[in-house]
């Protein structure tokens, strides 16, 4: 399950590669209902997309956020099993996941694909992320973005009871953090979790 490390990484490869181009067509494949569900049909979506130029990638804890040069927005979260691959060759066929394809003007193509299908992809204004997105109004810090000492990092800390690794995992406390990262985390640190049988 993409974590906050994998996404930024993701955002910085996108950012690189992708800013700046042009969408020429959107291909919703078959199946890929529940991965633009937010939209009422492909066309919906589909005309939020074509035609416009990507001006810039940003992230909001797991959140992808495409900037459009409408002033929209395409969000993208990869859920479980998402993934957003490049490709160079329009020629080269979909997997069997592939939900959504971005096809740009100047050649290539972005697709969208999603196994289990927790992902999704949807099309907002700024104003309406939050509405959208609840859960983006009430984000903890980012650890990428934000930098804290330690002393504020215990200050935060006490003014929490329970375990450990679920506040971590907890995104109104930190962003971004799962379960992998939740035990990676504690490991480094020498604290050891307790599995009940």
């Amino acid at each position: 399950m993409p974590e906050l490390p994998e996404v930024e990484t993701i955002r910085r490869e996108l950012e690189h590669e992708i800013v700046g181009r042009r969408i020429k067509a959107v291909q919703v494949l078959p199946g890929a209902s529940r991965s633009i569900r937010r939209h009422a049909d492909a066309l919906e979506f589909q005309t939020g997309l074509d035609g416009h130029k990507l001006t810039g990638i940003g992230r909001r804890g797991k959140y992808l956020l495409f900037n459009l040069d409408t002033g929209s927005i395409l969000v993208v979260h990869l859920g479980m099993s998402g993934q957003l691959l490049l490709i160079k060759s329009n020629k080269e066929p979909p997997s069997r996941h592939t939900r959504v394809t971005l096809l740009f003007s100047q050649g290539g193509e972005l697709r969208f694909v999603d196994p289990r299908t927790f992902g999704e992809m949807f099309v907002t204004r700024p104003e309406k992320i939050e509405e959208d997105v609840p859960e983006l109004a009430h984000l903890g810090f980012d650890p990428l973005m934000q930098v804290m000492s330690w002393t504020r990092f215990a200050t935060m800390l006490q003014q929490h009871s329970g375990k450990l690794k679920p506040l971590l995992m907890d995104q109104r406390f930190v962003a971004g953090i799962g379960n992998i990262y939740a035990d990676e985390i504690l490991f480094a640190a020498g604290i050891e979790v307790l599995k009940r049988s």
